[in-house]
C-alpha cells in the first residue's frame, strides 16, 4: 500500500540506528547543541544512562537527517515503517501518541468542523478540539453494567449520527479502548466513506494488530484514513515514541505541515532511533511474539478467574456489534466482587507485592502484557491476586461500579476553555457549565471536559474517585477541591 519510495527498502535495516552508529565512530568535535557536549558536561547524567546513550543524543545534521523536513535516513525510516505497518506514509512522532492523535484531528478538522467520535475518547482528542474549534458529534457508548465499562461504538449509532450531522467532516473510533474493546471498524470506515468522511482510528493500544495473527483487525487493514499507534506502549520503543499513519487518501504534505505546527523542531534520537529499532524488530519477529503474549494473556485469564471472585474477561463479551471484537492480550480484571476497587488492588499490588501494573479505576485493573513479559512474572501476578483475595476480600455493598457517565454537551470545547470563568468549590459548581478537564490518569478518559454541564453524580464519582486513590489529573486546582466553571452558566 505505501507510495512509491526512493529507498531500496529491506526490513532488516534501521538507517537512523546505522547512521547514528556510523557517527559515533567518527568521533566529530561538537561545536554545536546539546550543550552536553556528548556527556562530558554533566558527568551525573552520564553515569547515570551511560555513555553509549548520551553518545548519540545528538542535534540534528546534515548526515542524521532533520525530522521537520526528512530527505534521507528519516525519511527511509518513516518508508520502512510505513511498509511494515501496510500504510501510505508513515511519519516518526517524538511527542507522543498525543501528538499523533492531535495531529489527526488537526488535519482532518478546521474551526466550526463536527468530527463523529465516541466519548470514551482520551483526552488528547478533546485537547485538538480545544485548539482547532472543531465541534463534536458524541456517539455515547453502551455501558457494561457488570464491569462498569464503556464500550464500542455500534454501528447503527454511527450509522445514526452521520445521517444526523451529513457536514461531519470525520468519524474517530478507538482501537481498542484501553480494556480492549473493538467497534466494527469495517463497517465504520465504509459508512465514513459512503458520506465523504475520513475515518481517524486512536491505536494508542494496538500496535500489536499489524503484527499478531487473530488479533483484530488494524486501521489500516481496515481502510481508515489515518492511526496513530503508541509503539513505546506494546511496541518496544522508548516512552514518548510513537507513529501517525496515513492512508493513500490523505495529503501526506499537509500532514507533515501540520505536525510541524505543535511537534519539537529539536526531535530526539533517542526516541527516533528507539522507533527505528522497534519498527525492524516488529517486522522480523512481531508475528510470533504477540503470539506469545496472547498466550501468556490467556493463560493468566484462566488461572486469575480460576481463584473465583476476579473477572478477567476476554473474548466472551464479543456481541458482534458494541464489542465486535476484543483483544486478547489485554489482562482487564474487575475486582469489585471480593470487594475491592480496581484502584484499591492496584494498590496492594504495588504496596505489598512490588507489582506495578498499568492501572486501576473505580472497578477494574489493567496489567498490560506485551514483548517484555515473561511466564514467571505472570506467575508472580496471579500468586498475588490469589493472595491479595485470601487476605483482604470484603464486603462490596457501597462500591461504586459506573466508569462512564452521558456527558451533557452545552458549548464546544475551544469555547468553553476560553471563555470568561471564574473558581467555585466543587460542590457548588453543580449544574454550571465546566471550562477545564477531570479525568483519572490513567487511563486519561476525562470524567468532565469543557463545554460540559457538572451533575451531582458527577461530582459524586469525582468525590469518590478521589477518597478511593485515583490519580486525579485536569484542574487548575491540584487538589480538585474547585472546578473552573464558565460565568453566567
Amino acid at each position: 500500500m505505501m507510495i512509491g519510495s526512493r529507498f531500496k527498502l529491506n526490513q532488516n535495516h534501521a538507517p537512523i540506528h546505522e547512521a547514528l552508529e556510523t557517527f559515533r565512530r567518527m568521533r566529530v568535535v561538537p561545536f554545536d547543541v546539546p550543550g552536553h557536549k556528548r556527556g562530558r558536561g554533566n558527568p551525573e547524567l552520564t553515569e547515570f544512562l551511560g555513555q553509549k546513550c548520551v553518545g548519540v543524543d545528538v542535534n540534528s545534521m546534515k548526515p542524521l537527517d532533520n525530522l521537520c523536513h526528512p530527505v534521507s535516513v528519516i525519511r527511509e525510516a518513516e518508508e520502512l515503517a510505513a511498509d511494515a505497518f501496510g500504510a501510505a506514509h508513515a511519519f516518526l512522532m517524538v511527542g507522543g501518541t498525543t501528538s499523533s492523535v492531535q495531529t489527526m484531528v488537526l488535519t482532518a478538522c478546521k474551526r466550526g468542523d463536527e468530527i463523529i467520535l465516541p466519548r470514551n475518547v482520551h483526552r488528547s482528542v478533546l485537547n485538538a478540539l480545544v485548539l482547532c474549534g472543531a465541534i463534536p458529534v458524541y456517539v455515547n457508548p453502551e455501558v457494561d453494567q457488570r464491569l462498569g465499562i464503556s464500550l464500542g461504538m455500534r454501528r447503527e449509532q454511527v450509522e445514526k449520527a452521520i445521517k444526523e450531522h451529513p457536514k461531519a467532516v470525520a468519524v474517530l473510533v478507538n482501537n481498542p479502548t484501553y480494556y480492549g474493546i473493538c467497534s466494527d471498524l469495517r463497517a465504520i470506515v465504509k459508512m465514513a466513506h459512503d458520506a465523504g468522511m475520513l475515518c481517524l482510528a486512536d491505536e494508542a493500544h494496538g500496535t500489536h494488530f499489524y503484527f499478531g495473527g487473530g488479533l483484530p483487525v488494524s486501521a489500516m487493514a481496515a481502510g481508515a484514513d489515518m492511526a496513530s499507534v503508541s509503539m513505546h506502549k506494546s511496541g518496544g520503543s522508548l516512552t514518548q515514541s510513537s507513529l501517525l499513519l496515513t492512508g493513500p487518501g490523505v495529503h501526506a504534505g499537509y500532514v507533515r505541515q501540520i505536525i510541524n505546527l505543535t511537534q519539537t523542531t529539536s526531535g530526539s534520537y533517542l526516541l527516533m532511533s528507539s522507533l527505528d529499532i522497534s519498527r525492524r524488530n516488529l517486522a522480523q519477529r512481531g508475528r510470533q511474539i504477540f503470539h506469545q503474549v496472547a498466550d501468556m494473556a490467556e493463560y493468566a485469564r484462566e488461572e486469575i478467574n480460576a481463584i473465583g471472585g476476579y473477572y478477567a474477561f476476554g473474548k466472551e463479551l464479543v456481541n458482534g456489534n458494541s464489542v465486535f471484537d476484543f483483544d486478547i492480550t489485554k489482562l482487564s480484571v474487575h475486582t469489585l466482587d471480593i470487594g475491592l476497587a480496581g484502584i484499591e488492588v492496584y494498590d496492594i499490588l504495588r504496596d505489598e507485592y512490588d507489582i506495578q501494573i498499568e492501572f486501576g479505576d473505580i472497578g477494574n485493573i489493567l496489567a498490560y502484557l506485551s514483548i517484555g513479559d515473561r511466564a514467571q512474572e505472570v506467575e508472580r501476578l496471579v500468586s498475588a491476586l490469589a493472595e491479595i483475595r485470601r487476605r483482604f476480600q470484603t464486603d462490596g455493598s457501597g462500591l461504586l461500579s459506573q466508569e462512564y457517565i452521558d456527558p451533557q454537551v452545552i458549548t464546544s470545547p475551544q469555547e468553553a476553555f476560553y471563555a470568561d470563568k471564574c473558581s467555585l468549590p466543587l460542590r457548588e459548581t453543580e449544574g454550571k457549565v465546566c471550562s477545564e478537564f477531570v479525568m483519572c490518569y490513567p487511563p486519561g478518559i476525562p470524567i468532565l471536559a469543557p463545554g460540559e454541564r457538572i451533575t451531582a453524580e458527577i461530582l459524586d464519582y469525582i468525590e469518590y474517585a478521589k477518597a478511593k486513590g485515583c490519580n486525579m489529573t485536569g484542574p487548575e486546582d491540584p487538589d480538585i477541591l474547585r472546578l473552573n466553571v464558565l460565568k453566567g452558566r
